[in-house]
């Protein structure tokens, strides 16, 4: 059988460290493809319609410190909201605790937050619902099957996924010193998950006096993100986010959506337990775990001749959204010093 055509660069993901990774590849005079399992782009940077309200119901804003990246948040075409959110109601753990600290800058858009990886995305080629099942080396190439069957080659191969997702990935290749230590790496580094739920109001529902409320006292309650205070909405719209150790207790209880409303009705008054619309939304990756941070993208050249690169959030400094985009900016200058070399 023939082999496929050579691509120059093949991402393995399309959250914002794929992008990244790939938008500062294209930047450098590379031709990168991406692969996304999903419908869409953005990973965690994710904004969904429910009944006519966008919500963002996985990253609910977004910040950073780092020059660069600040530059590139306010490059995204999309209605800035500086500082959100500015009313903060209770002292609970955000998930990103460093987001309220001094000389960190936040923001939201009134479009979403999925408005950054769109932004990075354009121009780039995507390949949506395309899954990675395994991965080769090859004579000085890397080849990747999907789940379809197909094949695909490429000189460097990026795997920009969760560090499970990326551990199970290396698995399927042919054991060798490099992948082994790459997968040790991995190892160290585990994902929290995150219940999440989308809650529409009926339109006489008073709106939340708050922006992003965070609960001292529960348990199962983390955050709750008030949706329109970024958009103009026919009426009141929440996403409420659990925390780690319960969405890990509760992912298969069927009934975890209303033991998470009751309890948003408990701390944050009846009104929340009384949605109009509801959808809800498990995020088995969600956030790094405590000890989670790696010191930087790795970059393997694997027996066959072939480039290997890891990068996510947890590569990069801080974690988060800023960590994702800066680890896969920082793999794609040293791929391209590589093939400059």
């Amino acid at each position: 059988m023939a082999e496929p055509p050579l691509l120059p660069v093949l991402v393995v993901g399309a959250g914002v460290s794929g992008l990244s990774c790939g938008r500062a590849l294209a930047d450098g005079g590379q031709s990168p493809t991406l692969l996304e399992r999903a419908r869409g782009v953005g990973g965690r940077c994710a904004t969904r319609r429910v009944n006519g309200h966008a919500l963002d119901f996985g990253a609910t804003f977004l910040h950073g410190r780092d020059p660069d990246f600040l530059a590139a948040l306010k490059a995204v075409p999309a209605t800035a909201l500086p500082f959100w959110p500015r009313e903060v109601s209770g002292s609970g753990l955000p998930c990103q605790p460093e987001a309220f600290s001094h000389g960190e800058w936040r923001v939201a858009f009134a479009e979403g937050a999925s408005a950054l990886p769109k932004h990075l995305a354009r121009g780039l080629e995507v390949w949506t619902l395309a899954a990675a099942e395994a991965l080769e080396p090859a004579s000085g190439s890397v080849r990747v099957r999907l789940e379809d069957g197909t094949t695909v080659r490429a000189r460097t191969v990026v795997v920009a996924t969760a560090a499970e997702e990326a551990e199970a990935l290396l698995a399927t290749a042919p054991a060798e010193r490099e992948l082994s230590a790459a997968t040790a790496v991995l190892r160290l580094s585990r994902s929290e998950p995150c219940l999440a739920l989308l809650a529409v109001y009926p339109e006489e529902t008073a709106a939340p006096t708050w922006q992003l409320a965070l609960p001292e006292r529960s348990r199962i309650l983390q955050l709750a993100s008030s949706e329109g205070t970024k958009r103009r909405l026919p009426s009141p719209a929440v996403v409420y986010q659990a925390h780690a150790r319960w969405s890990r207790e509760h992912a298969e209880d069927r009934g975890w959506p209303r033991a998470l409303l009751d309890e948003a009705g408990r701390v944050l008054g009846p009104w929340a337990a009384a949605p109009r619309v509801v959808e809800e939304h498990r995020w088995r990756y969600a956030r790094n775990g405590l000890s989670a941070e790696l010191a930087a993208p790795i970059l393997l050249r694997l027996n066959g001749g072939g480039l290997l690169g890891l990068c996510g959030d947890r590569f990069g400094r801080g974690g988060g959204v800023e960590g994702a985009w800066l680890s896969g900016r920082t793999l794609a200058r040293r791929i391209l010093a590589e093939e400059g070399g």
